[in-house]
């Protein structure tokens, strides 16, 4: 990881974001035909939002790519040169699982600014803020994997604290799969504490150590699930007492996920992304959301769990 104390010639916070939720078409980048990950989904998000009346267009900003002296306060330079360059092997693209392109090495640059830009809004008007794509907990400091090549949380950590904006992160990772990453990049980080949530028998199968695992046995209910969360959560904020809380709401915590193996209701996702704002919000503390994963076989269920956590967002923020 880049040093934080070399400030390079980027010294002082972006602008702040006109909206509070970021987005831009490039989200929805074209993967071959029979793709198993649900890019479409991308698209539908913000129709779906400003359909049920959740949000109107100039609730949206698009962010533009991320200065790349930024991304190496967080990732190797030989790992992002050779990204940028278009160099990585297909053994590596392998385990990121898409096609490496100009466009799609844009499009991660796009949405971590956008991670970025939700941060400084959220703690400027302490409240939410939420990126329609990110939550690419996979990505490690010299590598990606599954899905993820750049992680937009440890970026916007780490641009936080580096900035002066944050001195203490709480990363609150929902998303079935460890954020394993994030936790092997904040390992040696005091400033910034990692709580996965995920199942215990699922992808990465070669887990990393977060400051605070829980591991889910395979098929537990909602019940089961929120009570868990509630004995946890709520004590982890008041010892941390966090400037800023980051929120990866995966919806692959379905029942109808088809790589999930938990059984939690539209219903149940809904109230974890409600309980998780309102105690946040209790305490007072800003919130930046990432989407994460969701691989239900209906698309429709994946673009309504996702609609749902902006639901809860807006019901306890706005």
């Amino acid at each position: 990881m880049a040093d934080l104390n070399a400030l390079h010639h980027f010294t002082s916070p972006y602008p702040l974001p006109d909206g509070f939720i970021a987005y831009d078409p490039i989200y929805a980048h074209p993967l071959p035909e029979g793709h198993r990950f649900p890019m479409m989904k991308y698209e539908l998000i913000p129709e779906a939002l400003i359909y049920e009346g959740l949000a109107t267009p100039n609730d949206f900003f698009s962010p533009p790519e991320l200065d790349e002296t930024i991304i190496l306060w967080t990732h190797d330079e030989d790992y992002w040169q050779r990204m940028k360059t278009l160099q990585l092997t297909d053994r590596e693209m392998r385990a990121i699982g898409f096609p490496l392109s100009a466009g799609l090495v844009a499009r991660e640059r796009r949405i971590a600014r956008g991670t970025i830009d939700c941060a400084q809004y959220a703690l400027a008007h302490k409240s939410v803020a939420l990126n329609v794509a990110g939550g690419t907990h996979h990505a490690f400091a010299n590598r990606g994997e599954g899905f993820c090549l750049l992680n937009d949380f440890a970026i916007a950590a780490n641009y936080l604290l580096h900035t002066g904006q944050a001195s203490s992160i709480l990363i609150v990772d929902l998303d079935v799969h460890q954020g394993n990453g994030t936790a092997a990049l904040f390992e040696q980080e005091q400033q910034v504490f990692t709580f996965s949530m995920h199942g215990q028998h699922n992808y990465p199968f070669r887990k990393e150590t977060s400051d605070l695992d829980v591991g889910l046995a395979d098929g537990i209910s909602g019940k089961e699930y929120l009570q868990l969360l509630e004995e946890t959560l709520p004590p982890l904020l008041d010892r941390i007492q966090p400037d800023i809380v980051f929120y990866l709401a995966g919806v692959d915590v379905l029942a109808t996920d088809k790589y999930g193996k938990l059984k939690l209701s539209l219903a149940d996702c809904y109230a974890r992304d409600h309980f998780v704002f309102t105690e946040c919000k209790k305490r007072n503390l800003p919130v930046t959301v990432s989407m994460g994963g969701g691989y239900s076989p209906k698309l429709a269920d994946i673009v309504t769990a996702h609609t749902g956590t902006y639901r809860a967002a807006i019901d306890v923020y706005r």
